[in-house]
């Protein structure tokens, strides 16, 4: 593995632990207003992110065509906002495992998607990683009890899951994963208080209570403008196909971080789990994929320019 894929895949990996890391303090949302927590969360990550990209942003910006805005908003309202409430909309009738394990799939559909995509036919190897790891997320998290209404938003939060990373990567290609992330959070929390206003009404949005508001800043600060950055800095590096692989170690830090605060248990399900999933993202890792499937250099590494695909180096996204 070259330093470069050593890098995105390190990355990727310390983005996905913040977001199992994260799912304890979802507990502390479950009575906050879905679409008015959502506008917070994304509009403080957009707002502490503005001193990181101030200087490339009025370059980058102007290099941005229109089809890559309405692109961004669509990410943000499939890959952000639709995710974390379609993950909502399932657990209203289906136990938190059964979202999970649609979720853990991902990697799957990757592996066969993005060589579809690229044009070529998906490999026996990184499909076979992929199983991997979603049978290994499949292990940790368990399946639970759930309805027709449950299944349909368990697959909503995986095309979200998956439209996370797919509908980034051209964007990713002029932006850098700092823009990228800052841009996206803008546009996630306009459309959650547009969204949160016709749901909600008056009621979209409240004062958070103390958990609530420690819930909010670690989601905004930690898991949005650090997670975010280190993930598509990881997607432009590794490419999106590898980096979903990675998304099997969210059930094995959400078990462990329960673990540790005394909210569930580790057990041997979950370390044989864990050891699935650790097997395929190392396989997965290794695959070689063919020069169309190359990943980006990361553009967030260097001087902004009004067309970052015309250097020779390729740039990925933070």
């Amino acid at each position: 593995m070259s330093p470069t894929a050593r890098r995105g895949a390190l990355l990727a990996a310390f983005a996905c632990c913040l977001v199992g890391a994260s799912f304890t303090a979802n507990s502390a949302l479950v009575d906050y207003p879905h679409a008015g927590g959502q506008a917070l969360r994304y509009g403080l990550a957009a707002v502490l992110m503005l001193p990181l990209v101030a200087r490339e942003a009025p370059v980058r910006l102007r290099a941005l065509p229109p089809r890559l805005w309405v692109r961004t908003a669509v990410l943000a309202a499939v890959g952000m906002v639709g995710f974390n409430l379609a993950v909502l909309a399932a657990e209203r009738t289906a136990e938190p495992a059964v979202p999970g394990v649609f979720v853990g799939c991902a990697p799957v559909v990757a592996a066969v998607l993005v060589p579809l995509l690229d044009g070529r036919r998906p490999g026996r190897a990184g499909l076979g990683a992929a199983t991997l790891v979603a049978a290994g997320a499949l292990v940790v998290q368990g399946w639970g009890r759930t309805d027709a209404a449950g299944v349909l938003w368990s697959l909503a939060a995986l095309g979200g899951e998956l439209g996370f990373a797919l509908i980034a990567v051209p964007v990713l290609r002029v932006l850098g994963p700092r823009l990228l992330t800052t841009l996206a959070c803008a546009f996630a929390a306009l459309e959650a208080t547009v969204l949160g206003l016709l749901w909600d009404g008056s009621a979209w949005l409240r004062v958070p209570a103390g958990s609530e508001a420690v819930a909010l800043l670690w989601q905004a600060t930690v898991v949005t403008v650090l997670g975010f950055v280190c993930w598509y800095a990881a997607v432009q590096r590794i490419g999106a196909e590898r980096a979903v692989l990675f998304a099997g170690l969210i059930p094995v830090s959400a078990a462990l971080t329960s673990a540790l605060l005394g909210a569930g248990g580790y057990g041997l399900a979950q370390a044989g789990g864990s050891a699935l999933v650790a097997a395929g993202v190392l396989a997965g890792c290794g695959v070689r994929r063919g020069p169309a499937a190359r990943p980006d250099p990361p553009a967030g590494d260097r001087a902004a320019e009004p067309d970052p695909r015309r250097r020779p180096t390729p740039t990925g996204e933070g």
